[in-house]
């Protein structure tokens, strides 16, 4: 039992994490935030994002919790593909089999697969979400406003920061801050539900990227068992 719950934890704080990056990747007019922040100059004009990131979860103490890194694929609307994998599964390729995330959402279907539990949910897209920031993947700023509260948090560590906070009592997450080098969203802070707190470092980012189209489909490994029916 206490595996699963912290399975089920690692499930909901990554799609918070998801969620969040692929709102700060998706949503895109010249007026989805207050005039002048980071946030607008980030977005103007970007269709699809591929980038690394690093990633570090700490609980309410600041002790560390669980670190790894994974990959990024963005593509408007409403597409991505989220691969994270704990740091120790990079050892080497058979163990980074076994451990680790995929969210995958393909316009229809969200996918969650657990590694660890050679698992996969499917559930649309709407249904599954309907409580966090990605139900907004096709982006007008009347959606982001209803959604969240945003607002441009000035300059610290060498970044242009913007705070978002959730309106709805029933997201996965409390607060996040995204942090802006130039046109580039470099770290975003995470705070959940639970007191834990999420940091990515992105990397090796890439605006408007060519992603291939099944790189943003799911494909079931075989063997592994399937929860739910996706739409088609």
């Amino acid at each position: 039992m206490a595996r699963e719950r912290r399975l089920s934890r690692a499930a909901g704080l990554a799609l918070a994490v998801a969620s969040l990056a692929v709102h700060a990747a998706t949503v895109t007019t010249a007026a989805t935030t207050t005039p002048g922040t980071a946030l607008d100059r980030y977005l103007n004009g970007l269709n699809s994002l591929s980038a690394a990131f690093t990633q570090t979860v700490t609980d309410s103490q600041g002790a560390q919790l669980d670190a790894g890194s994974g990959h990024l694929l963005v593509q408007r609307p409403g597409r991505f593909r989220w691969d994270y994998q704990p740091a120790q599964a990079q050892a080497g390729a058979a163990a980074a089999d076994l451990r680790g995330q995929i969210l995958v959402a393909d316009g229809k279907n969200l996918w969650f697969y657990d590694r660890e539990l050679a698992q996969v949910t499917v559930k649309p897209v709407a249904a599954a979400l309907s409580s966090t920031p990605i139900v907004l993947l096709s982006g007008s700023a009347a959606q982001l406003h209803d959604s969240f509260d945003i607002s441009g948090s000035g300059t610290r560590d060498g970044l242009d920061w913007v705070d978002v906070k959730p309106r709805s009592a029933e997201a996965d997450f409390t607060r996040a801050a995204l942090g802006f080098a130039g046109d580039r969203l470099a770290r975003m802070i995470v705070n959940d539900r639970l007191g834990q707190t999420v940091q990515l470092d992105f990397s090796h980012s890439e605006r408007n990227a060519r992603i291939a189209a099944d790189a943003l489909r799911f494909q079931t490994p075989p063997g592994v068992d399937v929860i739910g029916t996706p739409q088609d």
